[in-house]
């Protein structure tokens, strides 16, 4: 069973960095993009992050250019998120996802729990 471990969120005050984590078990994902979502209090869960399954490639939603970064461990089969700067628009429940194509929004197919995060202005 393919399970998506996130961690590393919680509460920070504006301008300050969190770094998220997902950890797969249940299959390699060595050879699959990861990517990140998240969705806040009612809208629609939106794209994030992507990378390739080499992390190489990386693409990302304009709001968060320049200040999230997605990188990943192959050798851990895990995927992170570091986000800087963060803003009190950031807060949202993170999602990751693995199981993709390119690491471009769209054809995921394993998701995870979710991790809150909150930036305080």
């Amino acid at each position: 069973q393919v399970q998506l471990a996130e961690s590393g969120g919680g509460l920070v005050q504006a301008g300050g960095s969190l770094r998220l984590s997902c950890a797969a078990s249940g299959r390699t994902f060595s050879s699959e993009a990861m990517g990140w979502y998240r969705q806040a209090p009612g809208k629609e869960r939106e794209f994030v992050a992507g990378i390739n399954w080499s992390g190489i490639r990386t693409y990302y939603a304009d709001s968060v250019k320049e200040r999230f970064t997605a990188f990943r461990d192959n050798a851990k089969n895990t995927v992170y998120l570091q986000m800087n700067n963060l803003k009190p628009e950031d807060t949202a429940v993170y999602y990751c996802a693995a199981g993709g194509v390119n690491g471009r929004d769209g054809s995921y197919r394993y998701w995870g729990q979710g991790t809150q995060v909150t930036v305080s202005s």
